[in-house]
């Protein structure tokens, strides 16, 4: 079970954005704080129109409380729907979440999911032509620790052996899908890595699994890494065909963020099981030490934010972007703790976490609500980043805020938190934030 002061830490620390939030102009959303007494539980909204009283929270745990609201407005594999990586994300931070609370539902919840997609034989409905499709690997690798049915483990196998036939461009990077040819795009690699180099350290697979990962950290970096920034473009296409490729180096024309986020989690997660004498460590760690670099000069001074083109914040039709904000804060604050980067980017983290938590909110209903997370996107021009639509409790959004916020909680890596050494409590970056 969750002990108390973990809980209070992350409330603590949810408290003190009031002020932080009140004193900015934050474009019109509305900050909210949750404080839990002993006499009760007291939900505030803080906004222009003054302070408006809400009904209680589920949970006084964040995470806790997330999961509640979603597992409420979608009861079961049905409501979640079919296969894919977005909400996959999302039960993936379930199961961290299940993890330090033990509360079988969650775990229930996720197996049914899948249950809905993996046939008894290990089959699954959905065949394994896109990197997308390979994410939701990581909640077979989990099930089958958990449960140590068979169908989990071929399932993942299935997906493991794709990588064999998988279509790559001439130095080898993976496609981002079959339908789209000789295209890297920055946001593949977390669909497929850590999935990877989870397999391969619970089957044995390790030789081929870090080296394949490390390959391709690199290989996308090559491709898709601005000399003059550090920031990502979203994509490349080696074949130049693309309309949004540029003519001579092939690449997108902007620095989309949740692209970005995607990236720096795959780099960091593989750096948890990289061996220290792999031959590649070295060169993957620079290219998390330079990217965090690079995206902490463009987190938005006033909020904590990062924006949804990350460098044209000057454009009023640009907007701050919660699951990309979250991403980056696990991302600065993970590579804080292992050493990877100097102590000054904890400021960076904790900045992050501020500005992520005024974006969420409880409802009439004692849900939660977390705000401006971009939809799916596909790779365009500047106009049709600016123009997408920003669901309230899109999966993107929500997972994303599990990982960060089960790190804030544990002080430890996605990584770890599957393991069984998930209810060992450190101290990290966002809870020494939090006091």
């Amino acid at each position: 079970m969750s002990s108390w002061k973990p809980r209070w830490l992350v409330l603590s620390f949810l408290l003190l954005t009031v002020s932080y939030a009140a004193g900015s102009a934050f474009q019109g959303q509305q900050a909210q704080a949750v404080e839990n007494a002993t006499a009760g539980a007291v939900v505030a909204v803080v906004g222009g129109s003054g302070v408006n009283s809400a009904k209680a929270p589920i949970s006084s745990d964040l995470s806790t409380a997330l999961v509640e609201s979603t597992m409420q407005r979608y009861p079961g594999p049905k409501e979640l729907g079919s296969w894919g990586y977005a909400k996959s994300l999302y039960l993936f931070g379930q199961y961290l979440v299940f993890k330090r609370t033990e509360d079988p539902r969650y775990l229930s919840y996720i197996k049914n999911w899948i249950d809905s997609h993996v046939d008894e034989n290990g089959k699954i409905d959905r065949g394994m032509n896109a990197l997308d499709y390979m994410l939701p690997g990581n909640l077979l690798l989990v099930l089958y620790k958990e449960t140590g049915e068979p169908k989990y483990k071929i399932a993942a196998e299935s997906i493991r052996q794709r990588f064999d036939t998988y279509p790559r461009t001439k130095d080898g990077g993976l496609w981002h899908a079959t339908s789209r040819q000789h295209q890297l795009w920055a946001d593949g690699l977390f669909m497929s890595m850590p999935f990877l180099v989870r397999y391969g350290q619970i089957f044995g697979d390790s030789k081929y699994a870090n080296d394949e990962a490390a390959n391709q950290l690199l290989i996308y970096a090559s491709h898709l890494r601005d000399p003059r920034t550090g920031l990502f473009y979203h994509a490349y296409d080696e074949s130049g065909a693309q309309k949004w490729a540029n003519p001579t180096t092939h690449r997108a024309s902007e620095f989309w963020c949740r692209a970005m986020g995607w990236y720096a989690m795959a780099l960091v997660d593989v750096l948890e099981v990289l061996p220290k004498d792999h031959p590649k460590r070295a060169e993957v760690l620079a290219t998390l030490q330079e990217f965090v670099k690079s995206i902490a000069r463009y987190q938005d001074s006033k909020t904590g934010l990062w924006y949804q083109v990350i460098d044209q914040g000057a454009d009023p039709n640009n907007w701050l972007e919660t699951s990309s904000s979250s991403m980056f804060t696990y991302v600065i604050s993970l590579s804080v703790e292992r050493g990877y980067v100097s102590q000054k980017y904890a400021k960076v983290a904790s900045k992050g976490y501020r500005g992520v938590m005024t974006k969420l909110t409880f409802g009439e209903d004692g849900l939660t609500n977390i705000s401006d997370i971009c939809e799916g996107t596909n790779v365009s021009d500047r106009a049709y980043y600016f123009g997408r639509k920003r669901p309230v409790n899109d999966f993107h959004g929500l997972g994303a805020f599990l990982l960060m916020n089960e790190h804030a909680m544990t002080a430890k890596s996605s990584i770890e938190l599957d393991g069984r050494e998930a209810k060992t409590k450190k101290k990290g970056v966002l809870s020494k934030l939090a006091k």
